[in-house]
Protein backbone atom coordinates (compact mmCIF):
# COMPACT_ATOMS: atom_id res chain seq x y z
CA UNK A 1 0.00 0.00 0.00
CA UNK A 2 2.18 2.87 -0.90
CA UNK A 3 -0.26 4.96 -1.10
CA UNK A 4 0.62 7.51 1.83
CA UNK A 5 -2.49 10.30 2.46
CA UNK A 6 -5.34 7.69 2.93
CA UNK A 7 -8.59 7.74 5.00
CA UNK A 8 -10.80 5.40 6.11
CA UNK A 9 -13.85 4.71 3.33
CA UNK A 10 -17.06 5.48 5.57
CA UNK A 11 -18.60 8.54 4.44
CA UNK A 12 -21.57 7.98 1.64
CA UNK A 13 -19.79 10.92 -0.41
CA UNK A 14 -16.55 8.86 -0.28
CA UNK A 15 -17.13 5.88 -1.37
CA UNK A 16 -19.19 7.03 -4.64
CA UNK A 17 -16.37 9.00 -5.54
CA UNK A 18 -14.12 6.00 -4.71
CA UNK A 19 -16.35 3.27 -6.48
CA UNK A 20 -16.44 5.76 -9.35
CA UNK A 21 -12.25 6.27 -9.04
CA UNK A 22 -12.31 2.45 -9.46
CA UNK A 23 -14.66 1.72 -12.22
CA UNK A 24 -12.28 4.19 -14.44
CA UNK A 25 -9.50 2.63 -13.49
CA UNK A 26 -10.81 -0.87 -14.88
CA UNK A 27 -12.24 0.96 -17.98
CA UNK A 28 -8.99 2.07 -18.52
CA UNK A 29 -6.96 -0.69 -17.99
CA UNK A 30 -9.57 -2.49 -20.39
CA UNK A 31 -8.95 -0.06 -22.78
CA UNK A 32 -5.30 -0.25 -22.60
CA UNK A 33 -5.24 -4.22 -22.98
CA UNK A 34 -7.59 -3.74 -25.90
CA UNK A 35 -5.04 -1.27 -27.69
CA UNK A 36 -2.01 -3.48 -26.79
CA UNK A 37 -0.39 -1.06 -24.70
CA UNK A 38 1.57 -2.80 -22.32
CA UNK A 39 5.17 -3.59 -22.40
CA UNK A 40 6.64 -6.92 -23.29
CA UNK A 41 10.20 -6.52 -23.89
CA UNK A 42 12.29 -6.43 -22.13
CA UNK A 43 11.23 -8.21 -18.93
CA UNK A 44 12.39 -6.73 -15.93
CA UNK A 45 12.76 -8.04 -12.46
CA UNK A 46 12.76 -6.15 -9.15
CA UNK A 47 12.69 -7.12 -5.40
CA UNK A 48 11.84 -5.56 -2.27
CA UNK A 49 13.66 -6.69 1.37
CA UNK A 50 12.12 -6.48 4.53
CA UNK A 51 14.09 -6.80 7.89
CA UNK A 52 14.37 -6.80 11.61
CA UNK A 53 15.95 -3.95 14.04
CA UNK A 54 16.98 -5.58 17.33
CA UNK A 55 18.88 -4.09 20.78
CA UNK A 56 22.18 -5.73 21.98
CA UNK A 57 19.74 -8.40 23.58
CA UNK A 58 18.41 -9.21 20.08
CA UNK A 59 14.92 -7.93 20.65
CA UNK A 60 12.57 -5.73 18.69
CA UNK A 61 13.67 -2.31 18.94
CA UNK A 62 11.92 0.77 18.39
CA UNK A 63 13.63 3.24 16.58
CA UNK A 64 12.95 2.28 12.70
CA UNK A 65 11.49 6.03 12.19
CA UNK A 66 15.14 7.20 13.52
CA UNK A 67 17.19 5.30 11.70
CA UNK A 68 15.38 5.46 8.28
CA UNK A 69 15.56 9.30 9.07
CA UNK A 70 19.50 8.79 9.48
CA UNK A 71 19.67 6.81 6.21
CA UNK A 72 18.31 9.37 4.36
CA UNK A 73 17.83 7.03 1.30
CA UNK A 74 14.92 6.62 -0.58
CA UNK A 75 15.47 3.19 -1.65
CA UNK A 76 14.30 2.64 2.17
CA UNK A 77 10.73 2.64 3.45
CA UNK A 78 8.87 2.28 6.56
CA UNK A 79 7.06 -0.69 7.16
CA UNK A 80 3.94 -1.38 10.33
CA UNK A 81 6.16 -1.82 13.00
CA UNK A 82 9.22 0.16 14.78
CA UNK A 83 11.14 -2.84 14.46
CA UNK A 84 10.99 -3.31 10.73
CA UNK A 85 12.10 -1.41 7.31
CA UNK A 86 12.21 -2.32 3.94
CA UNK A 87 14.43 -1.90 0.76
CA UNK A 88 12.91 -1.16 -2.16
CA UNK A 89 16.02 -2.12 -5.01
CA UNK A 90 15.81 -0.99 -8.37
CA UNK A 91 14.45 -2.93 -11.13
CA UNK A 92 16.50 -4.85 -13.65
CA UNK A 93 16.48 -6.15 -16.91
CA UNK A 94 16.55 -9.55 -17.20
CA UNK A 95 19.95 -10.27 -18.48
CA UNK A 96 22.81 -12.58 -18.04
CA UNK A 97 24.26 -9.76 -14.98
CA UNK A 98 21.05 -9.21 -13.05
CA UNK A 99 21.01 -11.18 -10.33
CA UNK A 100 24.57 -10.46 -9.65
CA UNK A 101 23.93 -6.43 -9.91
CA UNK A 102 20.48 -6.88 -7.41
CA UNK A 103 22.64 -8.69 -5.23
CA UNK A 104 25.35 -5.95 -5.02
CA UNK A 105 23.02 -3.42 -4.62
CA UNK A 106 21.22 -5.59 -1.68
CA UNK A 107 24.30 -6.00 0.22
CA UNK A 108 25.56 -2.35 -0.14
CA UNK A 109 22.12 -0.88 1.17
CA UNK A 110 22.16 -3.06 3.89
CA UNK A 111 25.47 -1.55 4.74
CA UNK A 112 24.17 1.47 4.69
CA UNK A 113 21.48 0.06 7.14
CA UNK A 114 23.79 -1.10 9.78
CA UNK A 115 25.70 1.32 9.75
CA UNK A 116 22.52 3.84 10.73
CA UNK A 117 21.57 1.41 13.18
CA UNK A 118 24.59 1.61 14.77
CA UNK A 119 24.46 4.86 15.22
CA UNK A 120 21.06 4.14 17.54
CA UNK A 121 22.33 0.36 19.67
CA UNK A 122 20.91 -1.65 16.42
CA UNK A 123 21.40 -4.14 14.31
CA UNK A 124 19.96 -5.54 11.07
CA UNK A 125 18.81 -9.25 10.68
CA UNK A 126 17.34 -11.12 8.40
CA UNK A 127 14.88 -13.91 9.34
CA UNK A 128 10.86 -14.65 8.05
CA UNK A 129 9.72 -14.04 11.88
CA UNK A 130 12.07 -12.63 14.73
CA UNK A 131 11.87 -15.38 17.10
CA UNK A 132 12.75 -12.85 20.17
CA UNK A 133 9.06 -11.05 19.55
CA UNK A 134 6.53 -11.41 22.19
CA UNK A 135 3.27 -9.98 23.23
CA UNK A 136 4.66 -6.63 24.55
CA UNK A 137 6.45 -5.54 20.93
CA UNK A 138 2.67 -6.41 19.54
CA UNK A 139 1.28 -2.89 21.52
CA UNK A 140 -0.12 0.36 19.47
CA UNK A 141 3.87 1.74 21.22
CA UNK A 142 5.41 0.35 18.56
CA UNK A 143 3.58 0.58 15.17
CA UNK A 144 4.91 3.30 12.63
CA UNK A 145 3.49 6.38 13.81
CA UNK A 146 1.97 6.81 10.24
CA UNK A 147 -1.29 7.55 9.01
CA UNK A 148 -1.90 4.97 6.62
CA UNK A 149 -0.96 2.33 9.25
CA UNK A 150 -3.54 3.60 11.77
CA UNK A 151 -6.20 4.10 9.51
CA UNK A 152 -5.88 0.43 7.60
CA UNK A 153 -5.56 -0.85 11.71
CA UNK A 154 -8.80 1.11 12.61
CA UNK A 155 -10.53 -0.24 8.98
CA UNK A 156 -10.16 -3.83 9.62
CA UNK A 157 -11.03 -3.60 13.59
CA UNK A 158 -14.50 -1.72 12.22
CA UNK A 159 -15.30 -4.73 9.92
CA UNK A 160 -14.35 -7.41 12.37
CA UNK A 161 -16.01 -5.63 15.41
CA UNK A 162 -13.69 -8.32 17.67
CA UNK A 163 -10.33 -9.11 17.99
CA UNK A 164 -8.24 -10.17 15.82
CA UNK A 165 -7.83 -14.20 16.45
CA UNK A 166 -4.97 -16.45 15.90
CA UNK A 167 -5.09 -20.03 16.03
CA UNK A 168 -1.76 -21.54 14.51
CA UNK A 169 -1.00 -25.57 15.46
CA UNK A 170 2.02 -27.25 14.58
CA UNK A 171 4.65 -28.87 16.91
CA UNK A 172 3.66 -26.47 19.23
CA UNK A 173 0.29 -24.18 19.34
CA UNK A 174 -0.53 -21.13 19.13
CA UNK A 175 -4.27 -19.52 20.11
CA UNK A 176 -4.91 -16.31 21.42
CA UNK A 177 -7.35 -12.82 20.88
CA UNK A 178 -5.15 -9.44 19.73
CA UNK A 179 -6.78 -5.80 19.45
CA UNK A 180 -4.42 -5.06 16.43
CA UNK A 181 -2.60 -6.15 13.46
CA UNK A 182 0.60 -5.89 14.78
CA UNK A 183 0.97 -9.08 13.99
CA UNK A 184 1.27 -8.52 10.94
CA UNK A 185 4.45 -6.59 11.94
CA UNK A 186 6.31 -10.03 12.85
CA UNK A 187 6.28 -11.17 9.17
CA UNK A 188 9.41 -10.45 6.79
CA UNK A 189 9.99 -11.16 3.65
CA UNK A 190 12.24 -10.86 0.31
CA UNK A 191 9.48 -10.19 -2.35
CA UNK A 192 10.27 -10.88 -5.85
CA UNK A 193 9.24 -9.13 -8.86
CA UNK A 194 8.85 -10.75 -12.97
CA UNK A 195 7.43 -8.97 -15.49
CA UNK A 196 5.03 -10.84 -17.30
CA UNK A 197 3.36 -10.70 -20.95
CA UNK A 198 -0.28 -8.96 -20.51
CA UNK A 199 -1.42 -11.30 -23.39
CA UNK A 200 -0.73 -14.31 -21.80
CA UNK A 201 -1.91 -13.42 -18.18
CA UNK A 202 -4.07 -16.27 -17.13
CA UNK A 203 -1.59 -19.10 -18.50
CA UNK A 204 1.62 -17.29 -17.01
CA UNK A 205 -0.50 -16.43 -13.62
CA UNK A 206 -1.89 -20.09 -13.07
CA UNK A 207 1.79 -21.45 -13.75
CA UNK A 208 2.98 -19.09 -10.71
CA UNK A 209 -0.13 -20.65 -8.66
CA UNK A 210 1.52 -24.17 -9.55
CA UNK A 211 5.33 -23.60 -8.97
CA UNK A 212 4.21 -22.40 -5.52
CA UNK A 213 4.35 -24.95 -3.25
CA UNK A 214 7.31 -26.49 -4.39
CA UNK A 215 9.18 -23.32 -4.15
CA UNK A 216 8.16 -22.68 -1.04
CA UNK A 217 8.98 -26.07 0.82
CA UNK A 218 12.89 -25.03 0.11
CA UNK A 219 12.67 -21.57 0.82
CA UNK A 220 11.07 -21.76 4.58
CA UNK A 221 12.64 -20.06 7.00
CA UNK A 222 9.89 -19.03 10.09
CA UNK A 223 9.22 -21.76 12.42
CA UNK A 224 8.98 -20.11 15.93
CA UNK A 225 6.47 -17.66 17.16
CA UNK A 226 5.92 -16.65 20.78
CA UNK A 227 8.98 -19.13 21.76
CA UNK A 228 6.54 -21.73 20.05
CA UNK A 229 7.48 -24.00 16.91
CA UNK A 230 4.23 -23.78 14.64
CA UNK A 231 5.02 -24.37 10.78
CA UNK A 232 7.82 -24.65 8.74
CA UNK A 233 7.04 -21.09 7.55
CA UNK A 234 4.68 -19.98 10.45
CA UNK A 235 4.59 -16.70 8.46
CA UNK A 236 2.07 -18.25 5.97
CA UNK A 237 -0.36 -18.75 8.97
CA UNK A 238 0.79 -15.50 10.73
CA UNK A 239 0.27 -13.12 7.78
CA UNK A 240 -3.47 -14.50 6.82
CA UNK A 241 -4.78 -13.95 10.43
CA UNK A 242 -3.34 -10.95 11.37
CA UNK A 243 -5.31 -9.11 8.85
CA UNK A 244 -8.09 -11.12 8.55
CA UNK A 245 -11.45 -9.01 8.20
CA UNK A 246 -13.40 -12.30 8.99
CA UNK A 247 -14.91 -12.79 12.41
CA UNK A 248 -14.98 -16.64 13.60
CA UNK A 249 -18.97 -16.24 13.94
CA UNK A 250 -18.49 -16.28 10.20
CA UNK A 251 -21.06 -13.36 10.32
CA UNK A 252 -19.62 -10.99 7.29
CA UNK A 253 -19.79 -10.37 3.67
CA UNK A 254 -16.38 -12.14 2.72
CA UNK A 255 -16.09 -15.60 2.21
CA UNK A 256 -12.48 -15.36 1.17
CA UNK A 257 -8.94 -14.11 3.64
CA UNK A 258 -7.92 -11.08 2.27
CA UNK A 259 -4.11 -12.63 2.21
CA UNK A 260 -4.55 -15.73 0.45
CA UNK A 261 -3.99 -18.83 -1.97
CA UNK A 262 -6.81 -17.96 -4.09
CA UNK A 263 -9.75 -20.58 -4.79
CA UNK A 264 -9.48 -21.62 -8.49
CA UNK A 265 -7.72 -21.12 -11.60
CA UNK A 266 -7.91 -17.35 -12.88
CA UNK A 267 -9.17 -17.54 -16.10
CA UNK A 268 -9.66 -14.33 -19.00
CA UNK A 269 -7.34 -10.75 -18.70
CA UNK A 270 -5.65 -9.49 -15.76
CA UNK A 271 -8.58 -6.74 -15.72
CA UNK A 272 -11.17 -10.07 -15.18
CA UNK A 273 -8.42 -10.45 -11.96
CA UNK A 274 -9.23 -6.94 -10.97
CA UNK A 275 -12.88 -7.06 -11.30
CA UNK A 276 -13.09 -10.61 -9.62
CA UNK A 277 -10.88 -8.49 -6.44
CA UNK A 278 -12.88 -5.70 -6.35
CA UNK A 279 -16.29 -8.00 -6.23
CA UNK A 280 -14.91 -10.33 -3.72
CA UNK A 281 -13.57 -7.49 -1.55
CA UNK A 282 -14.62 -4.59 -0.24
CA UNK A 283 -12.65 -1.59 -0.08
CA UNK A 284 -11.15 0.16 3.11
CA UNK A 285 -9.53 2.68 2.09
CA UNK A 286 -9.37 6.25 -0.11
CA UNK A 287 -7.39 9.13 -0.96
CA UNK A 288 -8.22 12.28 -2.89
CA UNK A 289 -8.43 12.19 -6.67
CA UNK A 290 -7.61 15.19 -8.82
CA UNK A 291 -8.43 13.62 -11.97
CA UNK A 292 -9.74 10.14 -13.56
CA UNK A 293 -7.83 7.43 -15.51
CA UNK A 294 -9.86 7.84 -18.72
CA UNK A 295 -8.93 11.52 -18.92
CA UNK A 296 -5.10 11.01 -18.16
CA UNK A 297 -5.21 8.33 -21.34
CA UNK A 298 -7.21 11.00 -23.41
CA UNK A 299 -4.59 13.66 -22.67
CA UNK A 300 -1.60 10.84 -24.10
CA UNK A 301 -0.74 9.92 -20.10
CA UNK A 302 -0.30 6.85 -18.81
CA UNK A 303 -2.59 6.51 -15.74
CA UNK A 304 -1.00 5.01 -12.20
CA UNK A 305 -4.86 3.65 -11.77
CA UNK A 306 -4.25 5.10 -8.14
CA UNK A 307 -7.77 3.48 -7.17
CA UNK A 308 -6.94 0.41 -8.32
CA UNK A 309 -3.56 0.24 -6.86
CA UNK A 310 -4.91 1.35 -3.50
CA UNK A 311 -7.47 -1.60 -3.33
CA UNK A 312 -5.15 -4.54 -4.40
CA UNK A 313 -2.64 -3.07 -1.55
CA UNK A 314 -5.06 -4.25 0.85
CA UNK A 315 -5.48 -7.91 -0.52
CA UNK A 316 -2.43 -9.63 0.61
CA UNK A 317 -2.04 -12.77 -2.52
CA UNK A 318 0.69 -15.05 -1.93
CA UNK A 319 1.20 -14.02 -5.87
CA UNK A 320 0.19 -10.82 -6.07
CA UNK A 321 -0.70 -9.28 -9.64
CA UNK A 322 1.00 -5.38 -9.36
CA UNK A 323 0.28 -2.74 -12.13
CA UNK A 324 2.69 -0.23 -13.02
CA UNK A 325 4.04 2.55 -15.26
CA UNK A 326 7.94 2.96 -16.47
CA UNK A 327 8.31 5.63 -19.40
CA UNK A 328 5.05 6.29 -19.45
CA UNK A 329 4.17 2.50 -20.64
CA UNK A 330 2.10 0.38 -18.68
CA UNK A 331 3.38 -3.15 -17.32
CA UNK A 332 2.04 -5.97 -15.51
CA UNK A 333 4.36 -8.03 -12.94
CA UNK A 334 3.84 -11.06 -10.66
CA UNK A 335 4.89 -9.89 -6.81
CA UNK A 336 6.16 -13.36 -5.20
CA UNK A 337 4.96 -12.63 -1.50
CA UNK A 338 5.93 -16.09 0.05
CA UNK A 339 9.64 -16.35 -0.08
CA UNK A 340 10.56 -15.53 3.45
CA UNK A 341 13.58 -12.67 4.61
CA UNK A 342 17.28 -14.34 5.39
CA UNK A 343 19.08 -15.88 6.33
CA UNK A 344 21.55 -14.59 4.10
CA UNK A 345 20.81 -12.47 0.99
CA UNK A 346 22.93 -15.45 -1.19
CA UNK A 347 19.81 -17.48 0.18
CA UNK A 348 17.19 -14.95 -1.01
CA UNK A 349 19.01 -14.56 -4.23
CA UNK A 350 19.59 -17.73 -4.88
CA UNK A 351 15.66 -18.51 -3.70
CA UNK A 352 14.55 -15.84 -6.65
CA UNK A 353 16.71 -17.26 -9.66
CA UNK A 354 14.90 -20.67 -8.84
CA UNK A 355 11.33 -18.56 -8.96
CA UNK A 356 12.69 -16.74 -11.58
CA UNK A 357 14.35 -19.45 -13.66
CA UNK A 358 11.30 -21.90 -13.23
CA UNK A 359 8.61 -18.99 -14.25
CA UNK A 360 10.61 -19.10 -17.51
CA UNK A 361 11.83 -21.97 -18.15
CA UNK A 362 7.70 -23.67 -18.00
CA UNK A 363 7.77 -26.36 -20.55
CA UNK A 364 5.36 -26.46 -23.27
CA UNK A 365 3.90 -29.81 -21.66
CA UNK A 366 2.74 -27.21 -18.64
CA UNK A 367 1.14 -24.61 -21.38
CA UNK A 368 -2.75 -24.31 -19.91
CA UNK A 369 -1.66 -25.74 -16.46
CA UNK A 370 -5.28 -25.25 -15.52
CA UNK A 371 -6.44 -28.37 -17.59
CA UNK A 372 -3.47 -30.31 -16.45
CA UNK A 373 -3.79 -29.91 -12.71
CA UNK A 374 -6.34 -29.71 -10.28
CA UNK A 375 -6.66 -26.77 -8.38
CA UNK A 376 -6.83 -28.41 -5.25
CA UNK A 377 -3.85 -30.36 -5.52
CA UNK A 378 -2.12 -27.19 -6.32
CA UNK A 379 -3.63 -25.23 -3.19
CA UNK A 380 -2.51 -28.00 -0.86
CA UNK A 381 0.91 -28.16 -2.19
CA UNK A 382 1.39 -24.74 -1.14
CA UNK A 383 -0.17 -25.60 2.79
CA UNK A 384 1.84 -28.74 2.78
CA UNK A 385 5.32 -26.85 1.80
CA UNK A 386 4.57 -24.44 4.71
CA UNK A 387 3.88 -26.58 7.35
CA UNK A 388 6.75 -29.21 6.12
CA UNK A 389 9.01 -27.41 4.21
CA UNK A 390 11.40 -30.14 2.44
CA UNK A 391 9.32 -32.92 4.09
CA UNK A 392 6.63 -32.22 2.25
CA UNK A 393 5.31 -34.29 -0.62
CA UNK A 394 3.69 -32.81 -3.30
CA UNK A 395 0.50 -33.92 -6.14
CA UNK A 396 2.82 -33.08 -9.48
CA UNK A 397 1.81 -34.37 -12.94
CA UNK A 398 -0.54 -37.06 -11.72
CA UNK A 399 1.80 -38.50 -9.26
CA UNK A 400 2.52 -38.22 -5.17
CA UNK A 401 6.34 -36.69 -5.22
CA UNK A 402 8.88 -35.54 -2.60
CA UNK A 403 9.93 -32.42 -2.76
CA UNK A 404 13.42 -33.36 -3.12
CA UNK A 405 12.58 -35.50 -5.90
CA UNK A 406 10.56 -32.77 -7.48
CA UNK A 407 12.89 -30.09 -7.01
CA UNK A 408 16.24 -31.79 -8.59
CA UNK A 409 14.81 -34.01 -10.96
CA UNK A 410 12.40 -31.08 -12.63
CA UNK A 411 11.99 -27.78 -11.40
CA UNK A 412 15.90 -27.71 -11.41
CA UNK A 413 16.20 -28.40 -15.04
CA UNK A 414 13.28 -26.09 -15.89
CA UNK A 415 15.19 -23.21 -13.84
CA UNK A 416 18.37 -23.97 -15.92
CA UNK A 417 16.46 -23.54 -19.30
CA UNK A 418 14.65 -20.62 -17.83
CA UNK A 419 17.88 -19.07 -17.28
CA UNK A 420 19.88 -19.98 -19.71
Amino acid sequence: MGELNVKKLTRNEDKVGYIDQLLTDIEALEYMLDNKMFKKRPVRIGAEQEFCLVDENWEPTNKADKILEDINDAHFTSELTLYNLEINLDPLILNEQCFSELHTQLKELLVKAKASAAKHGTKVILTGILPTVDTKFLQTTYMTPLKRYRVLNEAIKDIRKEDIELHIKGVDEVNLHHNTILYEGCNTSFQSHLQIDADNFADTYNWAQAIAGPILSICTNSPLLLGQELWEETRIALFTQSVDTRASTFILNEKESRVGFGNDWVRGSVADFYKDAVIRFRSLLTTDFDTDSMTLLKNGETPKLRALALHNGTIYKWNRVCYGVTDNVPHVRIENRYMPSGPTTGDEIANMMLWVGVMMGRPKAFDEVHSKMNFKDVKGNFFNAARYGMAAQFQWDGKLISSQELLLDHFLPMAFRGLY
